[in-house]
């Protein structure tokens, strides 16, 4: 497979790259945090291949990112109540570097997770939410390097691992976080964090205090 180098800032790229990701493809795009590798979050076959792309422990599961929290009715199985609290970290942090982990939906893909559980973020990056809305609005994604080596901040250093096996590598210039968001476990009351981040407990401490 040749492996596309596509430009973000021209007018068409995000558009292509998307209808790669709707016909199953793995492409390579800038998030808030890290580049990072995705596929279409409901085509079991290109998660798959994701996870052997990565070589990733199917143990690990994969995250999910959405461009608008509205998808979230059709990815998370949440009663009115847990939307009613999860609602407030979605007001305060999304867009942010802060992964929630909720109730799945049972029509999700099952290789997606081994658990009950999906992580759900929206990356502040406008080229990542534009691609991921173009896509269809859920992309099923996790950092752009081999499982075990450090996190990429380039489409270069992407290229230098995914060429020949991702279709595209959405080009958007360095990202600057390098940092991969911070993890917050929300099927359990208090949630719990399992990942620390950019965002730290001491900040989401205060939306813990309302749920005790």
């Amino acid at each position: 497979m040749k492996t596309i180098h596509l430009d973000a800032t021209q007018s068409d790229a995000i558009d292509y790259a998307a209808a790669l990701l709707r016909d199953g493809q793995m492409v390579v795009f800038p998030t808030d945090t890290v580049y990072g590798i995705g596929v279409d979050a409901w085509q079991r076959a290109a998660v798959e291949r994701l996870y052997s792309a990565k070589q990733r422990a199917r143990d690990k599961g994969i995250p999910i990112l959405i461009a608008d929290a509205v998808a979230l009715d059709d990815l998370t199985d949440m009663s009115a109540a847990q939307r009613a609290w999860i609602d407030i970290y979605v007001a305060t942090y999304w867009p942010g570097p802060l992964t929630l982990v909720l109730p799945r939906s049972a029509d999700l893909p099952d290789n997606l997770t081994p658990n009950d559980g999906i992580a759900v973020r929206i990356p502040d990056n406008s080229v990542a939410r534009r691609l991921i809305r173009a896509a269809g609005g859920a992309v099923a994604a996790s950092s752009a390097n081999r499982s075990g080596e450090p996190p990429i901040q380039s489409a270069e250093n992407a290229f230098a691992i995914f060429d020949g096996i991702a279709a595209a590598i959405l080009d958007g210039g360095y990202v600057g976080g390098g940092t991969p968001s911070t993890i917050l476990d929300c099927t359990v009351v208090p949630p719990h964090i399992l990942r620390d981040g950019p965002i730290p407990m001491q900040a989401l401490r205060p939306e813990f205090e309302q749920l005790a």
